[in-house]
């Protein structure tokens, strides 16, 4: 289904992780994306990303607003899948696999990629990872390790989109799998709290993302009230 033109894969839980397997185990570049509110809003703006985020491989839907909309047109969201939660299936599944990590973090960052790879291997010790601290507006990017099977970005969107669909370019190397993950780094590292279960479960996880972070008020806003608006007014 699009919502407002960006895809979003409609997909029970235990479906997005299959398709994650799959991404992982068959040869070829995978790209991933969290789709929430803000990432629709954005795409309305920005064409180059709308255009990246329809040639994702799959597209999981991450905020109580899409599931809203949905029901606005008159769809039942199967399951909306937060990031931060999504990342650690793949790093499960990655342990499992003994298979390899690229970390390309922002170095204006909360938690730089030497932090994130100390929180990771202290629950999946089989996982080999190195990475990057990086300007996340850099038009020229230096080569990263494509020799890893996953990359995770954590440059927030549209830059995280942007940049890893730029690995797509020439060489792949043995990349299967990229994902921007946002603050899910700064989860890992204990720079950020996420909200209790009960908050993520009635949607308010933005009120305590909010709390941690009033410098999001802007961007949080119009997830919030000018998204539903947007969607109640489309024909």
């Amino acid at each position: 289904m699009r919502i407002l033109e960006v895809k979003i894969d409609n997909l029970t839980r235990p479906e997005i992780i299959e398709k994650i397997n799959i991404f992982l185990t068959e040869g070829g570049f995978h790209q991933v994306a969290t789709v929430n509110p803000e990432f629709i809003l954005m795409a309305q703006k920005d064409e180059g990303f709308k255009n990246i985020l329809n040639q994702c491989d799959l597209n999981v839907a991450d905020g109580t607003g899409i599931k809203f909309a949905f029901w606005r047109f008159g769809k039942k969201l199967k399951t909306r899948f937060a990031g931060a939660d999504l990342m650690m299936e793949i790093l499960r599944l990655a342990n499992e696999k003994k298979l390899s990590v690229f970390l390309a973090a922002n170095d204006a960052g909360l938690s730089k990629w030497e932090e994130t790879r100390d929180a990771i291997v202290k629950i999946y010790p089989e996982i080999k990872i190195n990475g990057e601290n990086l300007n996340k507006k850099s038009a020229d990017y230096p080569a990263i390790n494509k020799q890893r099977t996953v990359v995770f970005c954590n440059f927030g969107a549209p830059f995280q989109e942007k940049f890893l669909h730029s690995l797509k370019a020439g060489d792949c190397g043995k990349i299967k799998l990229a994902m921007g993950v946002g603050g899910s780094f700064d989860f890992l590292t204990g720079k950020l709290r996420r909200a209790p279960v009960w908050m993520r479960k009635i949607g308010m996880e933005w009120l305590f993302r909010l709390i941690q972070q009033p410098s999001r008020f802007r961007r949080i806003f119009k997830a919030v009230a000018v998204f539903p608006v947007k969607i109640i007014l489309k024909k």
